[in-house]
């Protein structure tokens, strides 16, 4: 019996972290050239539906303008999400974002997709500025946006 259990606690030593793996991303978002404010912008991760399913960064700390990134805005206040810790300073003009998040295996290759909405106060909102597969044929291939962001490249 001992052994028994001895086994059966090894074998899910070896598989129980391959259902909790994670992929770490980086995102790095080209701004292109435009006159006005520091942009903001909203990363975030839909489900293969098309319904909203988490937040990976919010470019921009002022929080009565996130309202003004609709898409993003409708599914995080329908989440009850919190977005404690994921904000950063927002992105001017020909500047460029870094960031590095981790994100469970199950969503890459799956039908999910990596949204950026985009907004720059006076001035326009992107709502999709852009769009990418969450998957491992799109990594490290730049996609234009269609707005604000000049280029997006997911490298995994």
């Amino acid at each position: 019996m001992k052994k028994l259990v001895a086994i059966l606690m090894l074998a899910t030593a070896i598989v129980a972290p391959e259902t909790a793996f994670a992929k770490d991303l980086s995102i790095t978002a080209q701004m292109g050239p435009y006159s006005g404010r520091p942009a903001y912008l909203a990363i975030y991760v839909t489900k293969p539906d098309g319904s909203y399913d988490s937040t990976l960064w919010i470019a921009g700390q002022k929080t009565r303008f996130y309202q003004d990134l609709r898409n993003w805005f409708r599914g995080i206040a329908a989440s009850g999400e919190t977005i404690d810790g994921i904000t950063g300073a927002s992105v001017g003009s020909g500047q460029t974002l870094s960031v590095n998040v981790t994100l469970a295996d199950a969503l890459i290759d799956a039908g999910y997709q990596l949204h950026v909405d985009s907004a720059v106060e006076d001035g326009g909102y992107y709502p999709n500025d852009v769009v990418l597969p969450l998957s491992t044929a799109s990594s490290g291939k730049p996609v234009s946006g269609s707005g604000y962001v000049q280029s997006l490249t997911v490298t995994m």
